[in-house]
């Protein structure tokens, strides 16, 4: 039996990546720029391809006939954090992402993006996106899901992009939601008492909520935060300093009334990543990494709907409709 493959593009720290691999598919590529990212691949995964470098220049040319297409384009064109210059902004890739469809003519796409890319503002710019797809012969549906349908215990809505060919695109459907994901409290009382802390207890009965979305920032913006000041007051109310990341839990020497910081391997737990996933880089690199990833077991569920109606083992949910080129031709 052929295997399921994958090219991943913006591959990042390997939340998609580690995602897509527990849905069955495997990388013959993962392409990522950032340095530290591309060296947390090489750590977890040493037997991969991974490719250090700007995806303008990477040659797509030995990977035609992948399976699946997928990727995390950058966020700053549509984040409501930024100017959302959209098609505007350099760091703009759909348009990259878009070239190396044409190339691979992969039997599916996988491209999430921040919920901004939702908005109507971007209502053109998702059309042109769509357009192009038809014209290569993909149908294609837009969804914003919420990480925290999927086991991921914050709500970190992202817009993600499928595409495929008309006879799988026919089984397609989304993932249903598999319930109501873990607290902040329940998913990391075990850290937070490894140290004998005494208020451990207490804190996991404040902390009985999903986290707000965790921020990652970039290299010019943002560092080993949990976010603006909204964020951080959110943090406090689940009783956690958003002000830093630390570098050890709380200790039996700590006050049982203390707010305590969360650390990277907290932080990378909230983003559904698996305990045993390691980080290369320093402690900002590695919070920027866990904060701009998409959470592993969303890749999972979507990658294993990808392959189910890929197989025809699917079939889509009359109540569901999609973002087809004929809803978008009539404004729907």
């Amino acid at each position: 039996m052929a295997k399921d493959t994958v090219l991943e593009i913006c591959a990042g720290a390997g939340g998609q990546s580690s995602g897509l691999e527990a849905a069955g598919f495997e990388h013959v590529c993962a392409v990522e720029i950032d340095h530290d990212a591309a060296e947390t691949l090489r750590l977890n995964r040493p037997n991969w391809n991974v490719v250090e470098g700007d995806v303008h220049t990477f040659d797509p040319a030995p990977y035609e006939g992948v399976t699946l297409l997928a990727g995390g384009v950058p966020c700053p064109p549509f984040s409501i954090a930024g100017k959302q210059l959209g098609s505007d902004d350099e760091r703009d890739l759909f348009p990259r992402a878009l070239e190396l469809v044409e190339a691979l003519r992969p039997k599916a796409v996988m491209l999430e993006n921040v919920k901004g890319l939702a908005s109507a503002r971007f209502d053109a710019y998702r059309a042109q996106i769509l357009k192009k797809l038809h014209e290569m012969g993909y149908e294609t549906d837009w969804k914003l899901i919420n990480a925290s349908s999927y086991g991921v215990p914050q709500l970190r809505p992202r817009f993600i992009l499928v595409a495929m060919q008309p006879e799988a695109f026919a089984c397609f459907h989304w993932p249903e939601p598999v319930g109501a994901p873990p607290t902040v409290g329940q998913k990391l009382f075990t850290l937070m008492s490894s140290r004998g802390w005494g208020g451990a207890f207490t804190w996991r009965s404040k902390a009985d909520h999903i986290a707000p979305t965790i921020v990652g920032g970039s290299k010019k913006h943002g560092g080993p935060d949990l976010g603006p000041t909204r964020a951080r007051q959110a943090w406090l109310a689940l009783g956690v300093d958003g002000r830093g990341i630390a570098d050890l839990p709380p200790s039996a020497d700590d006050a049982v009334d203390l707010v305590p910081k969360l650390t990277n391997q907290m932080v990378a737990l909230i983003q559904g990543f698996s305990p045993d996933w390691k980080f290369a880089g320093g402690k900002t690199s590695v919070y920027r990494q866990i904060g701009n990833a998409f959470p592993p077991p969303v890749a999972t569920q979507v990658g294993l709907a990808i392959r189910d109606a890929l197989a025809g083992r699917s079939t889509l949910r009359d109540d569901q409709p999609l973002l087809t080129m004929s809803a978008v031709a009539v404004g729907r």
